[in-house]
């Protein structure tokens, strides 16, 4: 007999998860382990670096807007970017793009080849290989200059 809420009285959180407690941490772990998995997690860093992708876009619109009131204001404003953490920013910008990116062709491929979302996993773990290929030689070039 399928189950359920209505009939149980429980949801189906409290269904898979039935010892956790009603606590704070009882639901940040209800927010982390919803559906669990890679699916997840790739929905979730997804939504992450699209939004410091914005963010970053958002800040750049500005930044470029400052031409409007002189030179002088623009060329303050972008030496901004030249302070450490801005350039370490970079770097993280990079990697958000690169995943964003990455993800994005996964989820394009899984939506005109449904056939592929039983190997979503595996496509998954293929970004991170891929991502992790190419950012880290890319993040330590870009921070050389931290050893120089």
């Amino acid at each position: 007999m399928p189950y359920n809420e209505q009939s149980t009285g429980k949801t189906h959180h409290q269904l898979v998860f039935p010892r956790e407690r009603r606590t704070t941490m009882g639901k940040i772990t209800k927010y982390i382990s919803y559906r669990g998995g890679e699916g997840q997690w790739s929905w979730l860093l997804h939504r992450i670096t699209g939004i410091g992708v914005f963010v970053f876009l958002l800040a750049h619109i500005i930044d470029t807007a400052m031409i409007g009131w002189g030179p002088k204001v623009y060329n303050e404003t972008i030496a901004i970017y030249r302070l450490p953490a801005f350039r370490v920013g970079e770097v993280v910008l990079a990697g958000a793009v690169l995943y964003h990116a990455l993800n994005g062709i996964r989820i394009i491929i899984m939506d005109f080849r449904p056939e592929t979302m039983t190997a979503q996993k595996k496509i998954f773990y293929a970004v991170v290989a891929i991502f992790i290929v190419i950012f880290v030689p890319a993040a330590i070039y870009m921070l050389a200059w931290v050893v120089k």
